[in-house]
């Protein structure tokens, strides 16, 4: 019979070579072409910001990791390879003609270098690939620092399990993986070349064959006891008591651990013997090693702590694992920043009389009636101005000293808002080349409307909002040209949170070739001259930019030249982020003016996951709430968080600026090592920028989370939970009190400026309340100072629970509850939701006031329509069981606590533009037609007199729909009338009284 000849690969051509060396090189350069292209776009960047050292630690990192990685995993397996094709039988018997081991032996053969040499090269590049993205663990390998404090197990400084283990643990996987890698690309070259041969009975093994893979598994073994060896600190994180408590438990300590160090024996033997059995051409002593090692491991490691657990310690757990839970509560506390918690008890009482609420001049007088999730197109749609103007879905909140008083403001920059281009203003040059930026600082005292609305149809409710441009010369904060408002020197707002709405923008450049950019100032003549942007006017740097962004405008647009600049990656958070990778961003970056300079404030948290016995927390989780408009946080888990860094954005030429505010941070000190010169000492802060420093929220809501259970301080009442907390469902919500528990997100934290029990001045504070575990009552309030002599003054206010005679105080769902089931609110509720309007419940805030606690929340309406925007229709009071619900707050005060309290402590509601009236409040008296001499003036007098008593009575009869008729006809009555009394009166004339005079 003929035998088959053996197969080959066939031989290629010198041209068909070259083809196929060209097309890898087409197939390479559209691999690697936009991954260079990108990273020179980066080079670019990061020159403009002034962080190439970071740009070049980071690429220079990647590449040794990616080569270092790649040689070991591919230098194992290409040494594996080797060995056992040089240590092949030189006779291989053929099992057939078919034998189709002997047709691969043959391919391979023909084409070894190919397969000896690519396959590993395949290998390394894949393990290099991956291996490169973990450059921060080798980074802070390299460059960790002491923490000052050990852990109480092993007496290891902190640091240790920061930055040195988790580099261990990643090193030893990759050792892992080369060795597997090794032994299987051996195991399978023995095969086929003929060392490992599966017939006859049991197989036969070469000799060289038994030695390789012997000593492999031997290095694999010796491998697994160094593992057995850091495992023993690997205990300090143990999850076994999750999710009460993280870190070694009982079990961990008197089972596991001794069962470590017994297994790291056993496999440091194992290892011996598998060394021994290689050269002795014996495999029975490392198969009875290898079955002592899986045995021991069996018994030693997994059945005795699980008898251990399940007979001793569960049984007993309260007392076995208190040790263990005091150990955990002091690292929490330690890691998470709640060590220095003032805790004071609170009476909560529910009564309160008018003269102590007048005497409160520092949290009453402040109450905040805006709520900044709400008004974004109120402010879009009042100040606002042009279409291509707007604001982020979330306004933010800060506060300013403005004539000697300070006051918490809704604050926002007005920023260019691509979306809202339309017809020829979205062409490529309006879009990218003429609406660049925005302009100006909007900010709307927050305790203050524009003037006190009596009814839901009448037009008032909102915000006095200002802005700093040309268009309001008092400056944003004031209406008044004789009170100066928040001085801003440069309003134009290149780089900001709408920014990505255009990728994009090209500025600079000479006057009249360039087109000209809008500007509220210059209209469209204005030419940037700020150093921010990358420069463009050169023909590679426009080639690569057109490239970049796919737009050919860019190569010849004849508007581009000497001076143009490109500004992209404009928004606030990504510039930090992309300038400083290692740091952990707050979602709500948010505006200020700091020495007449717009710039945007970003808190950076330096986070880790191995904090010997600190309990893990999910980030995204621990931050979610009812806020809408603000980054949510991945739900990667940490258990040691710091707000380290203060990082700022200039608004006008987009410079970064990192400020260290926990110089002694260990954490962020690792990273000044491997990135000199890129944070700043808090030293350099200036006191201008320090007192716009908040509280960040989502650290505050980590803390909040944990501070829930880690209020207590007793293992045994800990492992109870009998006194956690939990932090509450925000009422106000889709669905409010009625919606189930699963579809409600928590309340976030409220920035008040308020004086909290003991203070003696008002402080600008980050607060929220805390009910009892799954139940609705009060269970604490908490609040973090913001202010610069106190920044980070966490305090609590424990109300008694479960004590004899105490008062119970109702949590934020109970009293959304009793809001909406009050009389009155049902009555006006009817009025608010017909098919025209939608009724939004603002943020409900609680305000320790006279030793009881105090809610208000305001109550928005809004048209439906495409164009309306929220106004304030009411203000909702409670305090103890009393429930205030009227027009103005000074109204809803007075309902609650007597006559005369509102107007004694809050500012007059009626601000805004000089000279305006408001018509009667219900419950007023009938207004009078005035005697002027004007006969127009006294005709619009007359109707709303006859509007008033209809409305007064249908309410008295309950006719809604007459009520709704009334309300407009006063309306329409009151609107002539400040048209007529605008109008000059005849000659001679008596001056106009107001209604109601």
């Amino acid at each position: 019979m003929a035998t088959r000849p053996p197969v080959s690969l066939p031989k290629l051509s010198r041209r068909s070579r070259i083809l196929l060396i060209i097309a890898a090189v087409v197939i390479l350069a559209l691999l690697l072409g936009a991954r260079l292209l990108d990273t020179y776009v980066d080079w670019l960047w990061f020159g403009e910001v002034g962080a190439r050292t970071v740009f070049s630690t980071v690429l220079i990192t990647r590449v040794v990791l990616f080569f270092a990685v790649g040689l070991l995993v591919g230098g194992a397996l290409a040494i594996s390879l080797m060995i056992a094709y040089r240590s092949r039988p030189v006779f291989v018997p053929v099992s057939g003609n078919d034998d189709p081991l002997a047709r691969y032996r043959s391919a391979i053969v023909g084409r070894i270098r190919l397969f000896g040499i690519g396959i590993p090269v395949l290998t390394g590049l894949i393990a290099g690939a991956s291996a490169q993205s973990d450059w921060q663990v080798v980074q802070l390998f390299l460059n960790g620092t002491p923490f000052g404090q050990t852990d109480p197990e092993f007496g290891n400084d902190v640091g240790f399990y920061a930055f040195d283990l988790p580099f261990y643990n990643w090193l030893l996987g990759w050792l892992f993986i080369a060795v597997v890698i090794a032994f299987f690309g051996a195991l399978i070259s023995h095969y086929v070349f003929g060392g490992i041969r599966l017939a006859g009975k049991g197989g036969q093994l070469a000799g060289p064959t038994r030695a390789q893979l012997a000593i492999t598994i031997g290095i694999f073994v010796l491998l697994k006891a160094v593992e057995y060896f850091f495992d023993r600190y690997n205990l300090l994180l143990s999850d076994r008591g999750a999710p009460l408590f993280v870190g070694a438990t009982y079990t961990d300590l008197n089972a596991v651990l001794p069962a470590k160090l017994i297994l790291l024996c056993i496999s440091v033997i194992c290892a011996v013997a598998f060394f021994a059995g290689a050269f002795l051409r014996n495999l029975q002593l490392p198969a009875i090693a290898l079955v002592l090692l899986i045995l021991s491991n069996v018994l030693v490691g997994v059945a005795w702590p699980a008898v251990l657990d399940q007979f001793s310690v569960k049984p007993n757990a309260n007392e076995k694992e208190s040790a263990s839970i005091q150990r955990n509560m002091d690292a929490t506390r330690q890691a998470f920043g709640l060590t220095n918690v003032e805790y004071q008890d609170y009476t909560g009482k529910s009564e309160a009389t008018s003269a102590e609420i007048k005497a409160d001049k520092g949290t009453v007088p402040n109450i905040r009636l805006l709520d900044p999730n709400i008004l974004s197109d109120t402010f879009t749609q009042r100040v606002g101005r042009e279409n291509f103007y707007g604001f982020p879905s979330k306004l933010d909140i800060d506060r300013y000293t403005l004539n000697g008083v300070t006051q918490d403001y809704i604050v926002a920059a007005k920023e260019i808002k691509t979306e809202g281009l339309t017809g020829n203003q979205t062409n490529w040059i309006n879009k990218h080349l003429v609406y660049t930026h925005g302009n100006g600082f909007v900010a709307a005292p927050a305790n203050t409307i524009d003037r006190a609305l009596k009814d839901a149809n009448s037009d008032g409710g909102y915000p006095i909002a200002t802005t700093s441009d040309t268009q309001n010369p008092a400056g944003a904060g004031s209406s008044d040209p004789n009170k100066p408002g928040i001085k801003v020197d440069e309003p134009r707002i290149y780089y900001g949170e709408l920014a990505t709405d255009a990728a994009y923008a090209i500025v600079g450049g000479k006057a009249g070739q360039a087109p000209g950019e809008y500007d509220t100032a210059v209209d469209r003549g204005y030419i940037y001259k700020g150093s921010g942007g990358v420069p463009i006017d050169n023909w590679f740097n426009r080639l690569v930019f057109a490239a970049e962004y796919g737009e050919r405008n860019i190569l010849f647009s004849d508007a581009i030249g000497d001076g143009s600049k490109i500004m992209f990656n404009r928004e606030p958070r990504e510039r930090v982020a992309k300038a400083a990778p290692w740091l952990t961003l707050d979602g709500d970056p948010y505006p200020a003016v700091v020495n007449g300079k717009i710039i945007w404030i970003v808190d950076g948290y330096t986070t880790m996951n191995n904090f010997p016995y600190a309990q893990q927390t999910q980030l995204g989780q621990a931050t979610n709430d009812s806020l809408s408009g603000t980054t949510r946080q991945a739900n990667s888990s940490i258990n040691y968080i710091r707000n380290s860094v203060k990082a700022t954005v200039d608004a006008f030429d987009g410079t970064v600026t990192l400020y260290g505010v926990e110089d002694n941070e260990p954490v962020l000190n690792a990273w000044k090592k491997v990135f000199p010169g890129l944070v700043k000492p808090s030293t350099e802060i200036s006191p201008d920028l320090r007192s716009h420093f908040r509280y960040p929220e989502d650290l505050f809501k980590v803390q909040r989370e944990l501070l829930s259970k880690y209020h207590v301080n007793n293992p045994a009442e800990f492992y109870a939970q009998q006194a956690f907390w939990s932090v509450p469902q925000d009422p106000t919500q889709e669905g409010g009190v009625n919606a189930s528990a699963s579809g409600i997100a928590n309340q976030p934290g409220y920035y008040v400026l308020a004086t909290a029990p003991g203070d003696a001045k008002s402080r600008f504070q980050l607060t929220s309340s805390l009910t009892g575990l799954q139940r609705q009552y009060l269970a604490a309030w908490m609040s973090v100072s913001s202010d610069p002599e106190d920044y980070g003054r966490m305090r609590v206010l424990r109300l008694p629970t479960g004590a004899s005679g105490a008062t119970q105080v109702d949590g934020p769902v109970q009293v959304q509850n009793r809001f909406q089931s009050d009389p009155r609110v049902a009555q006006d509720r009817t009025l608010f939701n017909n098919p025209n309007v939608t009724v939004t419940y603002g943020n409900l805030i609680t305000l320790p006031v006279a030793n009881g606690f105090l809610y208000v929340e305001p109550v928005y309406i809004r048209q439906r329509n495409q164009l309306s925007y929220p106004q304030l229709a009411r203000v909702l009071v409670s305090y103890g069981t009393k429930i205030g619900f009227a027009p103005t707050l000074n109204e809803a005060l007075d309902q609650v606590f007597g006559a005369g309290t509102g107007s004694g402590v809050t500012p007059p509601q009626t601000g805004g533009t000089p000279g305006t009236t408001t018509p009667p409040p219900p419950g007023t008296t009938t207004p009078q037609p005035p005697v002027s001499g004007n006969p127009a003036l006294e005709k619009a007098a007359g109707e709303m007199h006859d509007a008033w008593a209809k409305y007064k009575a249908a309410q008295q009869s309950g006719n809604y729909a007459d009520q709704g008729a009334a309300l407009a006809a006063l309306d329409v009555a009151y609107r002539a009338y400040e048209a007529a009394k605008a109008s000059p009166p005849a000659s001679g004339a008596p001056p106009a009284n107001k209604p109601g005079g």
